[in-house]
């Protein structure tokens, strides 16, 4: 029996279950999904810049597996943090999904056809700079709440349109016992955003499975799931992440996408939240390297204005601390 530690949401369960039933297929082994409040699910009403920690998504369950409780850990990889954690490796990447964002609406909308003052939820600082790039008219506003809070949000009208991850929406409408748009009976529609429009948050459609790393068991079973392309597009993804110190100060977003050529090419963006400003660049490189793709398109662009923007950022966030301490 393989035990897998998931976060208790409809759509993590949902990840959680299909993992399991690829798991069973390559290796026959059977599965049991054990689910977890992390510090994140705890306190939904905070923004997530509140909190001082990192990986608010995932702590509780890497701890499960580091205690011995529980053999992997699934995680939306785009919620890990990029250090590693002592005692833990990330031995899978099963094949990626659509890793393009989505707007939901009740009409339909594209973004290009969304009215020019709609008010459209997202609680990541990377989709509001990118939506008011293309549109500077909309209303973007902060919306917190699992999956199904959201699509509601927009169902009741409470916003005219929210913005959430592709692969989300597709694992939670394809596991039958938890449904999807349809099943929970929202009059609601689907557009992608296309990566011109609103660059994914690097890694996002990919799962990260991780394993302890003296558990030669669990370990195998990862090399049986691991689609070694969809890997490598995340390392470069990742890499370009961590260059900016793990996305701490400035919005990230990436893209990388196989060549023709057997290379990788990888699309990236910072932004600066204060000055609502975009930068953006693209570099070509090997795929035998992705961490280096990753590295040299992050120098480039801090290079181009970057280290300028990531300064301005700092500086603006070292005054707000120090107006909160003064007051």
């Amino acid at each position: 029996m393989i035990r897998i530690a998931t976060r208790r949401s409809a759509l993590a369960r949902a990840q959680a279950h299909q993992l399991g039933m690829l798991v069973t297929e390559r290796t026959g082994t059977p599965f049991e999904l054990v689910p977890l409040a992390t510090t994140g699910d705890l306190h939904p009403a905070r923004a997530v810049g509140d909190f001082d920690t990192k990986g608010l998504f995932v702590d509780t369950i890497r701890a499960a597996v580091l205690a011995g409780d529980c053999d992997l850990a699934v995680h939306s990889y785009k919620d890990l943090p990029t250090p590693a954690l002592d005692g833990l490796t990330v031995a899978a990447v099963p094949k990626r999904a659509d890793p393009r964002d989505v707007l939901v609406t009740r009409q339909g909308h594209a973004l290009s056809t969304l009215p020019p003052l709609a008010a459209v939820g997202t609680s990541s600082e990377r989709r509001r700079l990118q939506l008011l790039r293309a549109k500077p008219s909309l209303q973007v506003l902060p919306i917190r709440g699992n999956l199904d809070t959201r699509l509601r949000k927009a169902a009741d009208g409470e916003f005219d349109a929210v913005v959430i991850a592709l692969a989300g929406l597709t694992r939670l409408y394809v596991a039958e016992s938890l449904g999807g748009i349809g099943a929970l009976g929202l009059p609601l529609k689907a557009a992608p955003l296309e990566p011109g429009e609103c660059l994914p948050a690097p890694a996002q459609g990919a799962l990260a499975i991780e394993a302890r790393d003296d558990d030669d068991d669990a370990l195998a079973v990862c090399r049986l799931i691991n689609d070694e392309p969809s890997a490598r597009r995340v390392r470069a993804e990742r890499a370009f992440l961590a260059a900016f110190g793990g996305g701490c100060l400035a919005p990230v977003g990436a893209l990388c996408t196989l060549t023709g050529a057997g290379g990788l090419e990888l699309a990236g963006m910072m932004g600066d939240p204060v000055n609502r400003r975009v930068l953006r660049d693209s570099m070509r490189g090997p795929y035998a390297d992705p961490e280096r793709v990753g590295r040299e398109l992050a120098e480039a662009m801090l290079a181009r204005g970057g280290r300028d923007m990531l300064d301005s950022i700092s500086r603006v966030r070292d005054d707000a601390k120090a107006g909160g301490r003064a007051s």
